[in-house]
């Protein structure tokens, strides 16, 4: 039986720090049906209603966003849409602002407020949608914040696949990047150096697309640098596939990098 492949989007949420570049990382409950335990980025599957429904729009429109993302315009509509839903569900940021033309701020500079989380929880059961929540609040989706980073396909083999374009997002000025994903045990802000130092040490379990994100990441000393250098690499889909040798187990890459587990991955 072949595994139905969903479409998702995940988020890498970039921030100046002391010591350079950092992205905010989400640790994942035990116990999750995908991934439980690791650490990741915010992100999940798309929304169809989003393919159906005329969000207002700030930034390039789908019709571009299908050039980069390699799909078709409903798709990319709904892979963008679902970059900014599940920033806002899982970390708290809202990456919208006024509509073009009219007064208001360019990015909505505070989510955290009562009546705001009241619409994430509405978003999280799918009680309202993304369209629903930006009409209701006269605000546009800000696709100019993001940009294409990677593109994914989990392997044939797992029970769960997902066919996942990765985005890189500043975090907007006065807004907060907060621990409210009832998904995680844990959030916080890392250096790629320093979040890669922690997995290679095994006290910080990844999947092998985090891991060469990261490293990717790695490369950039700023926000402005990873924003204008994405993506890093040409955005063509990359399935790994794993090795067993005697010195441990190796995802390798299409174009050969191997990249080393040192955690076991969930079964």
């Amino acid at each position: 039986m072949t595994t139905a492949i969903r479409p998702a989007a995940t988020v890498l949420l970039l921030r100046d720090g002391a010591t350079g570049l950092e992205v905010h990382l989400l640790r994942r409950t035990r116990g999750m049906p995908f991934a439980g335990g690791m650490t990741a980025y915010p992100g999940g599957g798309v929304d169809p209603r989003d393919g159906d429904t005329d969000v207002a729009w700030v930034g390039p429109a789908p019709a571009v966003w299908a050039d980069s993302l390699g799909c078709d315009e409903r798709c990319a509509r709904e892979l963008v849409c679902a970059a900014v839903r599940e920033t806002f569900e899982e970390a708290g940021v809202l990456l919208a602002g006024a509509p073009a033309g009219s007064e208001g701020p360019d990015v909505v500079p505070d989510v955290s407020g009562d009546e705001w989380e009241a619409q994430r929880q509405a978003l999280l059961t799918r009680e309202l949608s993304l369209a629903e929540l930006l009409a209701a609040r006269g605000l546009a989706l800000r696709s100019d914040l993001l940009r294409p980073f990677a593109h994914w396909i989990t392997p044939p083999q797992e029970t769960r696949r997902y066919d996942t374009r990765f985005f890189a997002a500043a975090l907007p000025a006065g807004q907060e990047a907060r621990d409210v994903s009832g998904e995680a045990d844990e959030a916080s802000w890392l250096t790629p150096e320093a979040a890669l130092a922690e997995m290679r040490a095994g006290t910080r379990p990844m999947l092998p697309p985090t891991i060469h994100t990261l490293d990717q990441l790695a490369a950039f000393p700023d926000v402005a640098s990873a924003l204008a250098g994405s993506p890093p690499a040409p955005l063509s889909p990359i399935t790994p596939t794993f090795a067993d040798e005697p010195d441990g187990r190796w995802a390798v890459l299409p174009d050969g990098t191997r990249i080393r587990l040192v955690v076991p991955l969930p079964s």
